[in-house]
C-alpha cells in the first residue's frame, strides 16, 4: 500500500505507514464510540443516497465521500457550533459530523420544503448555521476564501472562534487557494485548512497533475504549521486536529492538515470505479477498501476490549433503522410551493 501512486515511491515526500494498526491509548479513548457511531451513520446515509440516486429517487447529481469519514469526524470533535465550517461539493460528511439532522439533509437532497435550505440547494449547496456549517459550494475551492473571511471577522471581533475550510487535492490547483494561504499567514487568520487528498481530481490522478503526491508543501511555503496524516486512521486525524485547532485558537494563525484517503465511489453518483469517464484501478480500490476507516477503528476497539461484537451489531441495526426512518419521513415531506421560488432571495 505504500506505493499506491502511478509514479515511483521516490515522489513521496512524507512518511506514513498506511498499513499500520490504530494505536489506542488513554489520550485517544475519549468519545471513540461516539466517533465510531458518527462515522457509521455517515457511511449508511451516503450508501442510502447512492442507492436512491441509482434508482432515480434523487433527481440531481450527488458527490459521495464514503471511505473518507474519519477526516470529518476527527476534526469535528474539536469544533463548536460557534465555529465557521465551509466545504465543497463533497460535503455530506462534514455536515453530519457537526450534528446536522439527517432527515433535513435527506429532505434537502430530495428538494423538499423541510430541507436545510427548503429544498433550494440540493446535495451541493448545503447550510446549517446553527451547527456551525456555513456553506458548501460546487465551485472547486470556492469556499476557501469565504472561510478565511469568516476567520478574519472572528479575530477582528476579538472572538476565539475559528474557521475551517475542507477541500480536495484538485482544489490546490486553483489560484484562490494559494492567495488565501498567503493572506491567512500574512494577516494572521485563525483558520484550519483541511485537504482531503484522495488522489483524484475528478478526471485525473494526482500523479498526472503534480510533480509530488503531497500538496502540503504549499502550506510549508507560506510558513503554515502542517500535519500530514493517514486520513483513514481516525486516531491520527483526531490527534492532528486537536493539536492544530488548539494552535489556531490560541495564536490566531492558520494551520493545515493534509489527510490521505480514497473515496469508495467515483467522482459523481453511485458507480465505484468510474471518475467522469476515467476508469480508476479496481485493484487500488480493493486495497483501499481493506483499509476502511470504520472497519479499522472497529478492529482496534475490539482488540482493546472497548466494544464487543454484540455492541457493534446493535449499533449497525440502530443506525440502519434510523437511516430508513429519516429517509421515509423526508420522502413523504411536502414539496416547496411554486411561490417559494421568489422567496428568500434577499436578506431582510
Amino acid at each position: 500500500m505504500k506505493n499506491f501512486t502511478k509514479k515511483s515511491s521516490s515522489t513521496l515526500d512524507f512518511n506514513i505507514d498506511f498499513d499500520s494498526e490504530l494505536i489506542i491509548n488513554k489520550k485517544t479513548t475519549s468519545n471513540l464510540f461516539l466517533q465510531l457511531k458518527s462515522m457509521a451513520l455517515i457511511r449508511a446515509a451516503e450508501v442510502k443516497i447512492a442507492k436512491t440516486r441509482k434508482t432515480g429517487e434523487i433527481g440531481g447529481p450527488v458527490h459521495l465521500g464514503a471511505g473518507q469519514e474519519a477526516i470529518a469526524v476527527g476534526v469535528a470533535k474539536y469544533l463548536s457550533n460557534h465555529d465557521y465550517v465551509f466545504s465543497g461539493h463533497r460535503s455530506h460528511a462534514h455536515l453530519l459530523a457537526m450534528g446536522t439532522d439527517l432527515r433535513k439533509l435527506f429532505a434537502e437532497i430530495l428538494g423538499k420544503s423541510t430541507g436545510l435550505t427548503k429544498g433550494a440547494g440540493g446535495s451541493m449547496h448545503l447550510w446549517d448555521g446553527q451547527r456551525g456549517f456555513h456553506g458548501s459550494v460546487p465551485i472547486v475551492a470556492g469556499s476557501v476564501s469565504l472561510a478565511a473571511g469568516a476567520g478574519l471577522a472572528s479575530r477582528l471581533q476579538g472572538r476565539s472562534n475559528i474557521a475551517v475550510s475542507y477541500f480536495g487535492d484538485g482544489a490546490i490547483e486553483e489560484g484562490v487557494v494559494h492567495e488565501t494561504l498567503n493572506l491567512a499567514r500574512q494577516i494572521r487568520i485563525p483558520i484550519l485548512f483541511v485537504c482531503e487528498n484522495n488522489l483524484f481530481s475528478s478526471h485525473m490522478h494526482i500523479s498526472q497533475r503534480q510533480p509530488k503526491i503531497s500538496v502540503s508543501r504549499f502550506a510549508v511555503a507560506n510558513d503554515i504549521k502542517v500535519e500530514v496524516v493517514d486520513g483513514n486512521n481516525l486516531i491520527a486525524v483526531d490527534l492532528a486536529a486537536r493539536k492544530l485547532i488548539d494552535i489556531a485558537r490560541k495564536t490566531s494563525t492558520p494551520v493545515f492538515i493534509e489527510a490521505f484517503t480514497y473515496r469508495h465511489f467515483g467522482h459523481v453518483d453511485w458507480q465505484e470505479d468510474i471518475d467522469v469517464g476515467v476508469n480508476r484501478s479496481k485493484s487500488d480500490l480493493a486495497k483501499w477498501k481493506k483499509r476502511d476507516p470504520i472497519k479499522r477503528l472497529e478492529i482496534a476497539m475490539l482488540k482493546n476490549e472497548l466494544v464487543s461484537n454484540e455492541d457493534l451489531s446493535k449499533l449497525n441495526i440502530e443506525i440502519d433503522n434510523y437511516v430508513a426512518e429519516c429517509w421515509k419521513l423526508a420522502k413523504n415531506d411536502p414539496e416547496p410551493e411554486p411561490f417559494n421560488l421568489l422567496q428568500d432571495i434577499y436578506k431582510k
